[in-house]
């Protein structure tokens, strides 16, 4: 029954693989701005870097595993009436099922951030690398060879001859403005750090068959807004934000909140006394799964867990499960400075 599991889902994903193919996502959207906006570079701290992995679907098929690192700063620090460049790289790798269907993705990202006034600016970034695809065909089993017993790897699958691997060129621009007002420091905790922002990826719409075909990946739109919002003379914070994605005939809405508690403040002179938090949230990504989620922020460090309820037609044979994923991430500079001049988580 998993194998026939395995064959359905993959016969699902298949028709993707060439003009359908719909892009990854991770669920924790907050720790990966550079997949949801290229503009979001440097738009809401001086240095940051990330590191994510997810591992989804292992208790129906072969696990699909992405991996995804994450660079971003400002160009130029120095404070100006006019604004700032940014820059970013961004590289992801992703395995899934039993014939290593692989994705493969660096790109560099360059903005500018256009100060509207001393809270808000807006920005304008574009991206541009190479994708990747790979697959072993020698791993997959179709109904040709199957001799009426069971599989027969002699037998011929009937299926035209194509390439393993291709490399095409990949770009993507966005908009986004950033807004942020009020001290995050515990005796005053009445900040406001938001972001709204719209983003169109591959554009050029490439080739992205294996078979050499005139399939053309799909033009993908990403809208997305964030915000960081304490409550004032208290520990708690709010973190909502929606993410939505439409991609041919795919759409994605992830909508939810994290709820943040402050632990410790940073020390204001000495520095010893490392400022701390922790989040939980719970998110829905419509029609899919419930995404149960926790952070913990340790100076400049944070460290994210999450792990997707699947609430699809697919329950039935994932009995609920859906995907681990974790996070890591460096800022610059440390958020809980007091009167810290960091923006946006």
């Amino acid at each position: 029954m998993k194998r026939v599991i395995t064959i359905l889902i993959f016969l699902c994903v298949w028709p993707f693989s060439g003009a359908n193919t719909q892009d990854i996502h991770f669920s924790q959207f907050w720790m990966t701005p550079l997949l949801q906006n290229p503009a979001l570079a440097g738009a809401n701290h001086d240095l940051k870097a990330v590191i994510n992995y997810k591992n989804q679907w292992s208790s129906v098929a072969s696990a699909y595993k992405t991996f995804n690192v994450s660079y971003d700063m400002k160009l130029n620090t120095k404070k100006t009436t006019s604004g700032f460049w940014a820059g970013g790289i961004n590289v992801f790798s992703d395995k899934a099922g039993d014939a290593n269907m692989g994705t493969t993705l660096a790109n560099l990202n360059f903005a500018y951030h256009a100060r509207l006034s001393e809270e808000s600016t807006l920005g304008a970034g574009i991206m541009g690398g190479f994708i990747q695809r790979s697959i072993d065909f020698s791993q997959l089993q179709w109904l040709n060879q199957f001799d009426g017993i069971s599989y027969n790897a002699a037998l011929s699958s009937g299926e035209p001859a194509g390439v393993n691997s291709f490399t095409r060129l990949d770009l993507g621009a966005g908009i986004s403005w950033t807004y942020t007002r009020g001290e995050m420091y515990m005796t005053g905790n009445d900040h406001i750090n938001a972001h709204a922002g719209l983003a169109v990826f591959h554009p050029h719409q490439p080739k992205y068959s294996f078979y050499n075909l005139a399939e053309k990946q799909y033009l993908k739109m990403v809208a997305n807004a964030n915000m960081l919002y304490g409550i004032k003379n208290t520990r708690l914070s709010l973190m909502p934000g929606f993410n939505f994605y439409w991609q041919g005939p795919a759409t994605e809405l992830v909508l939810g909140s994290l709820f943040k508690y402050r632990i410790a403040e940073s020390s204001k002179y000495t520095g010893f006394i490392k400022g701390s938090a922790f989040s939980l949230g719970l998110h829905y990504r419509n029609k899919d799964a419930m995404i149960t989620s926790f952070m913990l922020e340790m100076g400049q460090f944070a460290m994210g867990v999450s792990y997707d309820i699947n609430v699809s037609a697919l329950k039935t044979a994932s009995a609920g499960k859906g995907g681990m994923e974790l996070s890591l991430r460096f800022i610059n500079p440390n958020p809980f400075l007091y009167k810290t001049s960091a923006r946006f988580y």
